[in-house]
């Protein structure tokens, strides 16, 4: 049996070796060699499908790694990893000690940028370019970007500042009119009518100082190539406008591009979705907001809603669906959202700007001087915190208890389960005062029967959920499951009480003052940054009013988490059910 190209392909180099002919081959052995580990390991699938020829095209032309290559965010990079000496350890992708499912510059030389979120490639690329003019080297420097990528602010920055360059710089704008979710905005109509032929304005990118070229078949290897070559000779920054299909090569990935992005397990053979649990599970926190803001807005007319290109993933989609002229996408602009919600709360507007808690991390100076400055009562829902597993640390919603928590003005919210959140929607719609950043878990709760009849809660009211005679234990949002759990395998456990402080900002001083006068000693827990976060909220309270009582802080370390599950995490940090228990079983006072 003969053996296949990609057996022989450990490097780009050894690519380089190949007649070009035998590239269309080696490229459906790379679609199908990522197609079978993605079906069994999970990943994200349909971005790298669609660059299995043009991530050949680039290894074979450019003498990478001396050239450098970056590829916006890390969803279609799948099939450089492989081609870069990651071929055989690619089975551990996004898995505990195995590589990293994104572009990560400790682990090769090859990924010269980390990428977990996009936007950045442009920037970086010029960067490296500029930096490599002053050297005095001679290096190419392409940045592959997506047209919802492009649509970024950022993006914007780095073309604007490229264009008055002389940098070698190229720039490839991978079309397929589909980010996580379909492309959204004028910009993404503008390159539909360039595909068609039909745009009758002048070119943006020329008119940015741009040398452009395309829009060319993203699929074709010979054209891919041919065009690369040319342009290596082009000086300044150049445009290539290249048109490829999220999924190619996998009918169902093609024809469902949003639920093929990242399908979970599947057969590799036929495509289709390996069936998940059909028992009635909890909700995902996602669809206990989606379907909330829908009810919450059939009454509530000035309820409007804003994601920056997450409907699915946030379940915005509920109401984009149902209310479709107060619900909005915006694409992949996180400033723009916080900026956009701000404006719609001057005009009495009840806006819920749905971001995940890594990417507000992106709109941080917007929080601060559109929203809290001017004390406008923006609702915002942080989906994806804590710390979210496979993905890793780009993507953990770890930093926000911290960073929002030093912003005067802001109330902030950890809902304990779906009924919390519901609660906190119901409550925020109402009428604040002043902002709120409600954050919540990736993932499902906990709580079957979770529908229940609103009640508003009072803001800044901290409740008990166990009583005990020694040993507090104080938790924000979700982790209260993994402390309760823990508390339940300490066989006698009536010297723990539990806590579910709910506001970190503003704090519950009547309660806290009740327990510092009543326990021996205290322990808090979140799934957030200890340095900053809500531990440090609970010491400054202490300093502040003289206790002795002893506290220990536990949540996430000062240092990044990388990718496993999110039980792994939890056990990495230490608190998880089983950690916690021996933690408080250590605590056990002596009995008499």
């Amino acid at each position: 049996m003969q053996k296949r190209l990609l057996d022989h392909i450990n490097l780009p180099k050894d690519l380089r070796q190949l007649n070009p002919n035998d590239l269309a081959q080696l490229a459906k052995e790379l679609r199908a060699f990522i197609i079978n580990i993605v079906a069994t390991k999970e990943g994200h699938l349909g971005a790298s499908l669609g660059v299995v020829e043009l991530t050949l095209a680039l290894h074979y032309v450019f003498n990478t790694p001396e050239d450098l290559l970056i590829w916006d965010v890390g969803h279609q990079a799948y099939g450089h990893k492989i081609l870069t000496g990651r071929k055989d350890i690619f089975h551990t992708n996004r898995q505990e000690d195995g590589i990293s499912g994104f572009p990560k510059r400790a682990e090769s030389e090859y990924d010269t940028f980390g990428v977990g979120h996009s936007s950045t490639s442009i920037s970086a690329a010029l960067g490296m370019a500029i930096a490599s003019k002053l050297n005095g080297e001679d290096k190419h420097h392409i940045a592959v970007i997506g047209d919802a990528s492009i649509a970024s602010g950022m993006a914007f920055e780095g073309l604007n500042h490229a264009g008055v360059t002389d940098a070698n710089l190229l720039v490839i704008l991978n079309d397929n009119a589909i980010g996580i979710d379909p492309s959204v905005g004028a910009l993404k109509q503008y390159l539909t009518n360039v595909k068609k032929g039909k745009e009758k304005q002048d070119n943006v990118f020329e008119a940015l100082n741009f040398d452009y070229s395309g829009p060319i078949d993203g699929h074709d290897l010979t054209t891919l190539i041919s065009e690369l070559e040319r342009l290596k000779s082009v000086k300044g920054p150049k445009f290539l406008h290249v048109i490829t299909t999220k999924g190619k090569g996998l009918k169902q990935a093609e024809d469902n591009q949003v639920k093929y992005h990242a399908p979970g397990k599947f057969n590799a053979q036929t495509g289709d979705l390996i069936p998940k649990n059909t028992m009635e599970q909890a909700p995902k926190f996602q669809d206990v907001f989606g379907y909330t803001i829908v009810e919450l807005a059939k009454n509530n007319k000035k309820i409007v809603g804003i994601t920056p290109a997450m409907p699915t993933g946030s379940s915005l989609k509920f109401m984009m669906k149902q209310i479709p002229d107060r619900a909005f996408d915006v694409g992949i602009a996180e400033q723009h959202a916080v900026t956009l919600a701000a404006g719609m709360a001057t005009q009495n507007l009840i806006p819920f700007c749905n971001i995940y808690s890594t990417f507000l991390q992106r709109a941080y100076d917007q929080v601060i001087h559109d929203v809290a400055l001017q004390n406008l009562p923006v609702i915002f829902c942080l989906d994806r915190s804590g710390l979210v597993g496979e993905d890793g640390a780009t993507h953990h919603g770890v930093f926000d208890l911290a960073y929002l928590r030093c912003i005067p003005n802001m109330i902030i919210f950890a809902p304990r389960n779906e009924i919390e959140l519901r609660n906190i929607m119901f409550t925020a719609q109402l009428g604040l005062d002043r902002p709120i950043a409600i954050r919540y878990p990736r993932g499902r709760g906990h709580i079957m029967d979770w529908k229940q009849p609103f009640s508003e809660l009072n803001i800044g009211e901290g409740v008990q959920l166990k009583k005990g005679h020694h040993l507090a234990v104080l938790t924000i949002g979700s982790i209260s499951s993994n402390v309760e759990n823990a508390i339940i395998n300490c066989e006698s456990n009536d010297y723990i009480s539990h806590y579910d402080m709910r506001f970190v900002k503003p704090l519950d001083d009547t309660l806290l003052h009740k327990i510092f006068n009543t326990y021996q000693e205290i322990i808090t827990v979140e799934d957030g940054t200890v340095v900053g976060g809500f531990g440090s909220a609970i010491l400054e309270f202490v300093s502040k009013n003289n206790y002795n009582t002893p506290v220990r802080i536990l949540g996430i370390p000062d240092r990044f988490i990388e990718h496993a599950s999110v039980k792994q995490q939890h056990q990495s940090v230490e608190i998880d059910v089983e950690s916690l228990s021996l933690l408080f079983k250590s605590i056990a006072p002596l009995r008499q």
